[in-house]
């Protein structure tokens, strides 16, 4: 605890929990309709499929908008992107709590919307990283992510205040801590990173992909874009926001490794949040739980994953994040098979859930380890595209887990499918790992083993 402390005070703490509450604020409304999606579906009728489609919509704008919001930052001061985000997330909460009771394509369009709070990534790690030196970057990066922790209120909150005053008025408990963050952003928060490039065109580059996640919505709700075919959205949306931003950008996706640690945060990141927006649903469906039950196990859940990726940051900053995720993605790949080969009762399935949510979370703190090493120039960026990456794995997470109930009656096909991409990454990082350990190398016992604690943070730029 003395060395994590040390290395904690290397840099500015109070920016780093100012980020820490940004996104831990943005991941509670961004997966706010998971443990709200049993009593949504009960008030709008919504079947298996279009229920997991609801579920992920905000996932899947999510992963888009990190990609305008990475390359925002590169030229954009991070508090400031922070705090419009902020104001631009309350509108669905504010809008679902004190209107008529929506459709469900009103639903969808507000769901992109709460997309924003999971493309804070984008902004609040990079933010973070930028004051602090490189051989604390998988710890500092750990913390500011831990905001996943935002899943854990959400299954404790909102099933409760849905089953007293109704899923619409639950939803206004978010502003608060909207208030608040914004607060601590404005009070404390600092950006170090480099800019360059116009603010103007990124800002009109952003709101091009925010209007066309909505048309996108619309056509899908129009029957365009019906059964499988949603499976095509992240594909058109990840087109359209390439396709909008400077051809600059598109250079990191020339190189072999950015698709294969996209690949990676795809199974890690996009196990955790697709499974925290699902859970509810799996849990009142297959076992047949209350729906103040399925709340409590999805926050459970949570937090574990969520207070395990600071130490899969520490654990990748001592052996390195290749060697942790060779082992991670192949627990995960056993896990999710076993699941997929006979689906246990309750407690045996909620033991495994519990063990592949650890992983999930030593997953996503040893993968951003290797980002700041790797692309020290260009972090911002990468932590939108590979955040986006993270983004479409959890998006269809819920909804092929909806489409195979829907079709076969069991959800053994779904687990199936993410058990092969999960060995899949395994065996492409083992591929890479002599390349990546070039300039991701496992640093001897380190200079945080001989910090001493009355150490003062620097100032200044790093």
């Amino acid at each position: 605890m003395a060395t994590v402390m040390g290395a904690l005070r290397l840099g500015n703490w109070r920016s780093l929990l100012a980020c820490f509450l940004y996104f831990d604020t943005g991941f509670t409304l961004w997966v706010m309709l998971g443990p709200l999606a049993p009593f949504i579906g009960k008030s709008l009728h919504l079947g298996a499929a279009d229920l997991g489609f609801l579920v992920a919509v905000p996932v899947l704008s999510a992963a888009i908008l990190r990609i305008a919001l990475g390359a925002l930052y590169q030229s954009m001061d991070g508090r400031q992107i922070a705090l419009l985000s902020v104001a631009l997330s309350a509108l669905p909460a504010l809008i679902i709590g004190c209107g008529p009771l929506p459709g469900f394509n009103e639903l969808l369009m507000l769901a992109v919307l709460l997309g924003l709070g999971g493309a804070s990534f984008a902004v609040a790690l990079p933010m973070a990283g930028s004051s602090y030196p490189k051989q604390v970057q998988g710890l500092v990066l750990g913390v500011a992510a831990a905001g996943n922790i935002g899943a854990v209120l959400d299954g404790f909150l909102f099933p409760r205040l849905a089953a007293h005053w109704g899923w619409q008025a639950a939803t206004l408990a978010a502003l608060p801590l909207l208030a608040l963050t914004a607060w601590t952003l404005y009070a404390y928060a600092q950006d170090l990173h480099p800019k360059q490039g116009s603010v103007r065109l990124g800002l009109r580059h952003t709101a091009g992909i925010l209007a066309g996640l909505l048309l996108l919505m619309e056509l899908a709700h129009a029957g365009h874009l019906a059964g499988v075919g949603r499976l095509l959205l992240p594909v058109l949306g990840v087109a359209l926001a390439l396709a909008v931003l400077p051809s600059s950008y598109r250079r990191e996706l020339k190189a072999t490794d950015s698709w294969a640690i996209m690949l990676v945060y795809a199974i890690t990141f996009g196990g955790f949040v697709g499974m925290s927006s699902y859970v509810a649903v799996l849990m009142t469906t297959l076992y047949h739980l209350s729906k103040l039950h399925a709340g409590m196990v999805m926050a459970g859940l949570a937090l574990t994953g969520a207070m395990l990726r600071p130490l899969g940051g520490h654990l990748a900053d001592r052996v390195s994040g290749v060697r942790a995720l060779i082992v991670l993605l192949s627990l995960i790949a056993l896990l999710d098979g076993l699941l997929a080969l006979s689906l246990p009762g309750l407690y045996p399935a909620l033991a495994m859930l519990w063990l592949l949510y650890a992983c999930f979370g030593l997953g996503n703190g040893a993968t951003f380890q290797l980002v700041p090493q790797r692309w020290p120039e260009r972090s911002g960026l990468m932590t939108g595209l590979i955040g986006c990456a993270g983004g479409v794995g959890g998006f269809y997470l819920p909804v092929v887990m909806g489409l195979a109930h829907q079709s076969s009656g069991s959800y053994a096909p779904g687990f199936a499918l993410f058990s092969l991409l999960a060995a899949l990454a395994a065996l492409t990082v083992t591929f890479l790992r002599k390349p990546w350990l070039s300039w991701s190398h496992a640093r001897p016992p380190s200079p945080l083993t001989v910090w001493p604690e009355e150490v003062p943070a620097p100032q200044g730029e790093v």
